[in-house]
């Protein structure tokens, strides 16, 4: 029998009716159930989150209470990291190495720094205006927060958005993709544990086109923040427009990597590997156009091909296994339907582009990784985001073409520059129009840092004091000190003789 996955809504577990079958993306199999919300399940997590922030004691507990919670969230995580790794593992078909290593632990750090530092964030700021005025810059909570992750970093991007939102006083709904929900539900028996309030936290699962204009639109949810697809953003952004909240979007990207003359080809080749076939290309941060530096183009992309021939696919629970499955035979689909047209637009295929045969994986959603080169800066894939192990390389004479390159983009989430002068490689990343610029290195978040992009990549940070600010609003209290506490106001229309 396989095990059901119950929704959290206001401090309970509630079973539904309705629930949806979970499939490894390496076996094809399904590997458990997971209730699904329906509107009326919504209509229930709104009510508790709105009745816990307005009456609970969640917005109203003293900040060290509140950081003990956070503190018992990420002990949680840390005690269950071999159990959610597995599971992670299971739903999304990430390498059990990625997360075992990398997405759970990173997780339980990120509700550890915002329970170490949140406190500093909140501090109060006296201005003194004039001899007249002085004024409190204070931050309170937004209020009710739906927060809508994506199925590439199930567990990390949840941990992402509900250490902040939670920590800064707001009480919390959650929806996971109802792809891989597995690990956002089993953090809910985290929470639980941990003795938050009931209604701090609802996790609800449910697919977006049936619960999402009820989640998003309701007056009664203050702050939408969302990682995920550009078409979703724009409908979450249209449900938003009826009751005007605040939004944070985090969407696509099509991330440039530049590499120059002078780097050492092994080590801009080793990384380069991981920049696009980590989680099978299935993040927002993929470099999926490397440009590479005429002088070293021809060394540069034999070493690249010959080492993304030699990546071993397999299944992901196996820790030998460097790239595991895409997420859903409907993914590997549109990678594949990005290919053909590539094809017919006059790209290069070096390598990949096709199912691969092994008997293990013919169950699963595999897919060889990919290199193009000679592609059309006009053509599809050069343009849109296909979201899987894909990746173009061509190539630039000189910096102002490498900038012309990276910049030819409708997003601008991420990118790369490969070089050991360091102080031009600065002074490029000025010039070069996304949020998070790399220098000789790839997707290296650090929780101190804030994370988000430009352009159709989205708005609003994640991460870092900035990110934990997004969740919060900026009151200001000024107070009269005119003398005789008459202030200037008191004389504007003037006193009856």
């Amino acid at each position: 029998m396989t095990p059901n996955h119950p929704l959290l809504i206001n401090g309970k577990f509630v079973e539904t009716k309705e629930r949806l079958n979970i499939i490894n993306p390496s076996t094809g199999k399904v590997i458990a159930e997971a209730s699904i919300a329906s509107l009326k399940e919504v209509e229930l997590a709104i009510d508790g989150a709105r009745e816990a922030f307005d009456k609970g004691e969640w917005p109203k507990l003293s900040l060290s209470r509140r950081k003990d919670f956070i503190s018992r969230i990420a002990r949680g995580i840390l005690d269950k990291a071999g159990e959610l790794a597995k599971l992670e593992t299971e739903n999304s078909g990430k390498p059990i190495k990625e997360t075992t290593f990398m997405d759970i632990p990173s997780a339980a750090k990120t509700f550890e720094y915002i329970a170490h530092n949140f406190e500093g964030f909140l501090k109060e700021e006296d201005l003194t205006i004039s001899s007249e005025a002085k004024a409190k810059l204070v931050r309170e909570p937004m209020g009710v927060v739906v927060l809508i992750i994506p199925w590439n970093y199930p567990l990390l991007i949840a941990a992402w958005k509900l250490a902040s939102a939670l920590a800064a006083g707001n009480t919390v709904i959650l929806k996971p993709s109802s792809l891989t929900p597995l690990t956002a539900l089993e953090l809910g028996k985290i929470i639980q544990e941990a003795g938050l309030p009931k209604g701090a936290v609802n996790i609800i699962n449910g697919n977006g086109a049936s619960i999402g204009e009820a989640l998003c639109s309701d007056k009664r949810v203050d702050m939408i923040s969302f990682t995920g697809s550009n078409d979703s953003g724009r409908q979450i952004l249209r449900y938003t427009s009826k009751n005007i909240k605040k939004s944070i979007m985090e969407l696509g990207g099509k991330s440039a990597s530049l590499i120059f003359s002078d780097v050492d080809i092994d080590i801009a080749v080793n990384s380069s590997l991981c920049s696009i076939f980590l989680n099978q290309g299935q993040m927002c941060t993929a470099m999926s156009r490397i440009f590479v530096q005429d002088k070293i183009y021809d060394k540069f992309i034999n070493n690249f091909v010959a080492k993304t021939q030699g990546i071993k696919l397999g299944l992901a629970d196996n820790y030998e296994t460097q790239m595991g499955p895409l997420i859903s035979d409907a993914q590997r689909k549109k990678v594949i339907a990005y290919i053909e047209k590539a094809k017919r637009e006059g790209a290069n295929l070096l390598c990949g582009g096709n199912i691969p045969p092994a008997a293990e994986l013919k169950n699963g959603y595999f897919f060889a990784p990919t290199v193009l080169s000679e592609v059309n800066p006009h053509s599809h894939i050069f343009k849109e985001e296909v979201f899987g192990p894909v990746v173009i390389i061509n190539k630039f004479s000189d910096a102002e073409q490498a900038e012309a390159l990276a910049n030819s983009s409708d997003f601008g989430l991420a990118s790369c520059i490969w070089t050991k002068d360091i102080d031009f490689a600065e002074r490029l990343s000025r010039k070069i129009n996304a949020g998070v610029i790399w220098i000789n290195t790839y997707g290296m978040f650090y929780d101190q840092l804030p994370y988000g992009g430009f352009k159709q990549s989205g708005f609003g940070k994640e991460l870092g004091k900035e990110g934990f600010l997004e969740y919060t609003r900026l009151k200001n209290v000024i107070i009269d000190q005119a003398p005789d506490s008459k202030p200037l106001v008191n004389y504007w229309y003037g006193l009856s003789s």
